[in-house]
């Protein structure tokens, strides 16, 4: 007899999912004006959908077969997923009017995408891993893309759905690896598994020099997800070419969701091999800190920069995840927490370069933007020097922690060049402000329509300078989903 799975512990994905088909059939009935509707009630689903989440079970439950996973891990990062995806789609609206690419499909797509990202964030087996990065991949190909009169944009869905391709394709030849010679894509089977024959010793039975070599091609595939080095070439472009708002939630949503798997995947079912895939972690840590430091220097894109940006703060966050400790994963999540009001923060100044109605992407556009718009300028300062790792603001504090727990595990090399890493990528930051503050004004920006982009810049910028006065709220929830993932 079949049992029917415990649907509470996935409430907030069903709804969602409930939410997003809703929500193409409202689109269909209402026509092509009902975009800032569907908008509107898609920011009310991931409110609900948020709401549903800390009012779940708490503790660890496991459904469906053993296929979802539901912990405090789960909850903490679809929380940040979801307040991501929620202040990437308003930052939108107003952009995709003045553009005239506003459609309904396109927050649909961002529900469809979430909901992708919920599922990646609580897969407890290599099939739900699979399915849920690929919802969440489908729907960013398309908005990618949405923009269909533009070469960019069409450039940068093409660009991102090759090299997507691949990378799915390198998931699954992991995966079959994994499967053959261990029998089961379950991690807690595969946990029991690779702690039966002996841990550390693994390597050097007859079937698990084929498990290394899987989890190998598997730790690839989510390092092209994360956009670590070497596995980096599509961010640029993507980011330069997908429309801007799309560009601010590739940033953040998508990035949190797929270093929540990277995590989750490395800690759990392969958490007996940490000797063998923390040697892959390190390499792929200290390549992303140094090419985000080094090529971001001669960008004159500011999205682009922002790309490279985000790269360098990627081998930041792996810095955790390189150190394989409880503590280690607790920087880990404070760092992604930390990065997402950095990242909506400077995208919304990037929002509000328009002059004369057209959007710029140049950095020399910012020029006098310190007298033409003070309270703008002082945001992105705020934001550039908190990327950069300065103290007393948030950045700092999301460095400090993942530097500490490598510290601790004695990678001192890595430490140092991570150390290295930021004192350069500062050179950029701070030739953003100089543009701003010191070279001669340009034509002033047009001042930005409606109340979005002002609150959601007053809200990061307050985040952000504020952090350091009330820690403990947010680095107690990250040690308590930390400790989840070890059975804490």
């Amino acid at each position: 007899m079949v049992s029917f799975p415990d649907l509470m512990p996935a409430l907030p994905e069903i709804f969602l999912a409930c939410a997003g088909m809703a929500l193409l059939l409202i689109g269909v009935f209402l026509g092509e004006k009902s975009t800032r509707i569907v908008a509107s009630l898609a920011v009310m689903s991931f409110i609900i959908a948020g709401a549903l989440l800390v009012m779940g079970p708490g503790g660890r439950t496991v459904t469906f077969n053993g296929m979802f996973v539901a912990d405090h891990f789960a909850v903490f990062m679809k929380i940040l997923v979801l307040l991501g995806s929620a202040l990437a789609l308003i930052l939108s609206l107003d952009y995709l009017e003045r553009e005239g690419m506003s459609r309904f499909e396109f927050p649909v797509l961002f529900v469809l995408a979430t909901v992708g990202m919920l599922l990646m964030i609580s897969a407890n087996n290599l099939i739900s891993l699979y399915l849920g990065l690929e919802l969440q991949s489908l729907s960013l190909y398309v908005v990618a893309a949405f923009n269909r009169d533009s070469e960019r944009s069409s450039e940068a869905g093409l660009k991102y759905f090759v090299l997507g391709a691949l990378s799915s394709g390198l998931l699954l030849y992991g995966t079959s690896l994994v499967y053959g010679f261990l029998g089961t894509t379950s991690f807690d089977a595969l946990a029991q598994a690779l702690a039966g024959q002996g841990g550390q010793g693994v390597v050097l039975g007859g079937s698990s020099m084929g498990v290394i070599i899987g989890l190998v091609f598997i730790c690839a595939a989510l390092a092209f997800k994360v956009s670590a080095v070497p596995f980096h070439m599509w961010t640029p472009d993507v980011y330069e070419g997908a429309p801007t708002p799309v560009t601010a939630f590739f940033a953040v949503a998508p990035k949190v969701a797929a270093m929540a798997l990277f995590v989750r995947v490395l800690v759990e079912p392969f958490g007996h091999l940490t000797s063998q895939w923390q040697q892959i972690i390190v390499v792929a840590s200290a390549l992303s800190m140094i090419l985000g430091a080094y090529a971001a220097i001669a960008q004159t894109n500011i999205k682009r920069l922002m790309a490279y940006s985000s790269i360098g703060h990627v081998g930041f966050a792996l810095l955790g995840l390189a150190a394989g400790t409880q503590q280690g994963i607790t920087g880990v999540i404070v760092y992604m927490a930390i990065y997402v009001p950095m990242s909506l923060g400077a995208f919304a100044v990037i929002l509000s370069m328009r002059i004369n109605g057209k959007q710029v992407e140049g950095i020399q556009d910012l020029a006098g933007l310190g007298k033409s718009s003070p309270g703008l300028a002082f945001a992105l300062v705020v934001m550039m020097f908190s990327m950069a790792g300065i103290p007393p603001l948030a950045g700092f504090f999301a460095k400090l922690y993942v530097f500490k727990a490598v510290i601790e595990q004695q990678f001192y090399v890595l430490a140092v060049i991570g150390v290295l890493a930021s004192v350069v990528s500062a050179v950029y930051y701070l030739k953003i402000i100089r543009v701003m503050y010191f070279d001669e004004p340009k034509v002033a920006f047009d001042k930005p329509e409606g109340a979005a982009i002002p609150a959601i810049l007053a809200v990061s910028t307050l985040f952000i300078v504020m952090f350091w006065l009330l820690p403990a709220p947010l680095t107690g929830a990250a040690q308590a989903a930390a400790a989840s993932l070890f059975g804490g």
